[in-house]
């Protein structure tokens, strides 16, 4: 009998999550060289379960940065370092610009009319505008964190036991957002100020474990907006820093040189972070529609506490 869409959702987030908690593959075992430029010289069947988990994780509240941390720490990979990472989230951005096509032009469209009459109270402009202010804060923050702690992707915020205490937190707060919410105001009722709330809420996910969909989520559901909606505006928000998050990588690498071996490796993972980042766009709006996010937020929970358990116990290095 041939599943549901609504089915696959759910089937491809528990395959997530299963990679998040496997024990390591002894096929797939094999540690990735570290090039010269910075990014993991993974093989295409590493990087391909690599862009599922970007794909699966970037626009679910359940931060890409942690899984694409752990995961292939756990499977005896090591850490893709930052730049892969960074680069095949241009799946995930393409994905974005292809789901959300119709509504972009839209308000690119609506913009520039209202622009030509000088129609300043126009929704779309609004809208536009809303996305733009809200994009300023992680820029301004990502480019202090640049300045001034220039070691930043080594540093101890990035380790597994930073991770997880961010995905405990984040998910106290998203349950509190859940719990007090009102979920009155739909897409049609944004305003800049939101924008400019949620781009202050977006800039947290600076902080790796947090997640920017996770903190935008929040700060929509704070902000009392419906779910969908919050998701919704979340995904649209994200393009503009998830795209020059990933071109600001791609030029270092490609400024670095690739070999042909390292190229390949990285096309596959962002075809697959594509598929799968539309995949979870689809899925999540469709979601929320009718269910609430205690589902990820338990699983957020269960996820910190685990990596706190394992390095605990010893199974996994807090590096």
């Amino acid at each position: 009998m041939a599943l549901s869409k609504r089915q696959w959702f759910v089937l491809l987030s528990a395959g997530s999550a299963i990679f998040s908690v496997a024990a390591p593959l002894k096929v797939l075992s094999a540690q990735p060289n570290l090039g010269e430029n910075g990014v993991q010289q993974m093989n295409i069947l590493q990087a391909i379960i690599l862009g599922f988990v970007q794909g699966m994780t970037e626009f679910l509240p359940i931060s890409s940065t942690a899984h694409l941390k752990v995961v292939p720490v756990v499977l005896g990979w090591g850490d893709p370092g930052v730049a892969f990472t960074a680069i095949i989230q241009l799946g995930s951005i393409a994905a974005v610009l292809w789901y959300f096509w119709g509504d972009l032009t839209r308000i690119i469209k609506g913009t520039t009319r209202a622009i030509a009459l000088k129609d300043y109270d126009d929704y779309e402009f609004r809208l536009s505008l809303g996305i733009i202010l809200g994009t300023l804060p992680i820029v301004f923050f990502g480019l202090l964190i640049k300045k001034f702690i220039p070691d930043f992707d080594n540093s101890p915020i990035r380790s597994l036991g930073a991770i997880a205490i961010a995905s405990i937190v984040m998910s106290l707060l998203l349950g509190l957002a859940e719990q007090l919410g009102k979920r009155q105001r739909d897409f049609e009722n944004l305003t800049m100020r939101d924008g400019v709330l949620m781009g202050l809420a977006q800039a947290l996910a600076l902080i790796p474990g947090v997640s920017r969909s996770g903190s935008t989520l929040t700060g929509g559901l704070f902000m009392g907006l419906q779910r969908e909606t919050a998701a919704r505006f979340s995904f649209l928000l994200g393009i503009p820093a998830i795209t020059l998050a990933g071109l600001v990588e791609l030029k270092d690498v490609v400024g670095a040189g690739l070999s042909s071996a390292g190229i390949i490796p990285l096309v596959a993972g962002v075809i697959s972070a594509t598929v799968f980042s539309y995949i979870a766009i689809a899925g999540l709006l469709r979601f929320l529609k009718t269910q609430s996010t205690w589902v990820f937020i338990w699983y957020r929970l269960a996820f910190g506490v685990a990596i706190l358990g394992a390095i605990g116990t010893s199974l996994l290095k807090n590096s």
